[in-house]
């Protein structure tokens, strides 16, 4: 981003000490339809995530979770409120802009893995680094040594079909990767998998975590992710229901309670 428009960064208010905010959310509301038929997808919501932070996000269908999610990401605007990433307010830049921050601040990591069944694993991670401006000789030499971090390595002139589903999630997770995110966002990424691969899953994204200091936001039901979250968020009808963190709670598989006092 070029500093012609260094004027859309707008400046919000300091983190508390010791606690950086990768994003913020302020009054965001997302409102679709007109009148009577109005659907109040958010409606109201105010979240503050912290740099390195392993967030989880629970909530029906219809929650208005994905609509979070999206809001996050750059790939959808507030009808009112505004999203920062980084101190940048999203909804101030233009699709140029809003396509390079996606591109280097956001990585993405879908429940059904979404690489492009035909090309390798390797083209599948460098892809992305191409488009940020690696030259293509620069672009596999990282894309080989970030497959090899996922365990990989053996695995990175394979394509999708030639992979197994734990594979295809490794990927995934090696293209969210590729240009050295601030944020992941994992929709429902264990969802796919069986117990064991998804634990290793949740591994590899506790790894990035206290390794890379990436922000990892995930919306999941799975009990073993909630419980390696630092916070936990339940949204409901477009609004924060609850907000709780980990320490506070109890988990066990199949359910969830608060911690006795």
């Amino acid at each position: 981003m070029d500093a012609r428009d260094a004027n859309k960064m707008v400046a919000v208010p300091s983190a508390p000490v010791g606690r950086d905010i990768v994003i913020r959310a302020l009054g965001v509301k997302r409102y679709y339809g007109r009148g009577e038929t109005v659907t109040k997808a958010l409606d109201g919501v105010d979240l503050e995530i912290f740099r390195g932070e392993y967030f989880s996000i629970m909530g029906p269908s219809g929650s208005g979770k994905s609509t979070l999610f999206n809001m996050i990401g750059g790939i959808d605007a507030p009808t009112e409120g505004m999203v920062f990433i980084d101190e940048i307010d999203i909804a101030q830049l233009d699709s140029y802009e809003l396509a390079w921050m996606r591109c280097h601040k956001i990585g993405y990591i879908f429940q059904s893995y979404n690489i492009l069944p035909v090309l390798t694993a390797l083209e599948n991670v460098s892809l992305p680094m191409i488009f940020a401006g690696l030259t293509p000789d620069q672009a596999r030499d990282k894309a080989a040594g970030i497959l090899t971090r996922v365990g990989l390595g053996t695995r990175v002139f394979h394509r999708p079909y030639e992979l197994s589903g734990g594979q295809q999630q490794r990927v995934a997770v090696a293209r969210a990767m590729a240009n050295d995110p601030v944020i992941i966002l994992a929709d429902e990424p264990t969802a796919n998998l069986d117990v064991n691969t998804g634990k290793e899953m949740i591994d590899l994204l506790l790894q990035l975590k206290e390794e890379d200091n990436v922000t990892i936001i995930s919306a999941t039901h799975d009990m073993k992710m909630l419980d390696v979250s630092d916070r936990i968020l339940w949204i409901r009808d477009g609004r924060i229901q609850r907000l709780e963190e980990r320490k506070n709670l109890d988990i066990h598989i199949g359910t969830i309670e608060s911690a006795p006092e």
